[in-house]
């Protein structure tokens, strides 16, 4: 496997697991009885969404950096 397929199925994992991070707080955040409670599964949510988004830039610019490697 090549260091860009790699790569690939690294993010790709990283997006598994942090999808499975968000769902769980978007279910605690739904379901916790209390607003101190919700509030925290709020911020789980919040930095689960915003790993997400840096790990998808993380990609963009592996990519940028392989491809003109590769030029």
């Amino acid at each position: 496997m090549d260091e860009s397929a790699e790569l690939r199925l690294l993010f790709h994992r990283l997006n598994n697991q942090l999808g499975i991070i968000l769902a769980h707080a978007e279910l605690l955040e739904a379901k916790v009885p209390d607003e101190m409670s919700r509030a925290r599964a709020a911020q789980v949510v919040a930095s689960a969404l915003e790993a997400m988004t840096t790990a998808n830039d993380i990609r963009r610019q592996a990519s940028i950096t392989t491809d003109s490697d590769s030029q």
